[in-house]
């Protein structure tokens, strides 16, 4: 899936097809996990929320763009268009600014003297537990 906004408020949006899988999963449990990864910076977030589907076309017009027209043949005026809508409430970061061979040293050091952590990086936890 492709997150299509550029400013976070604490709801993500994503375009859907209406009879996709995920729609239909949704319908049964709305509750989802959607995590985003930086490898090359050694950046990770992961979100909890809430999911559902909006056709809302205000929203579907604020966000189209080329990127997503190439997904549905009839532009987003198609009847089949929607957007996953997820309301967050929870999530945590990670900034694994430290190069490979210095999270194996810590990781190494912390099993060895049983007493510490490794020092691989910042984490922080936001939102309700």
């Amino acid at each position: 899936m492709y997150l299509v906004q550029d400013a976070y408020d604490g709801t993500l949006f994503f375009y859907t097809s209406k009879d996709a899988e995920k729609v239909n999963e949704i319908s049964d449990d709305q509750e989802v996990c959607i995590s985003f990864s930086d490898t090359e910076n050694g950046v990770f977030v992961s979100l909890s929320g809430k999911a559902s589907l909006t056709e809302d076309q205000e929203l579907i017009d604020r966000y189209w763009n080329p990127a997503v027209n190439a997904w549905f043949e009839e532009g987003k005026e198609n009847s089949d268009v929607a957007m996953l809508k997820v309301k967050i409430y929870k999530g945590e970061h990670w900034d694994a600014d430290k190069n490979k061979v210095f999270q194996l040293f810590e990781t190494a050091k912390a099993n060895v003297l049983e007493s510490t952590t490794p020092n691989v990086g910042e984490h922080e936890k936001f939102g309700v537990s």
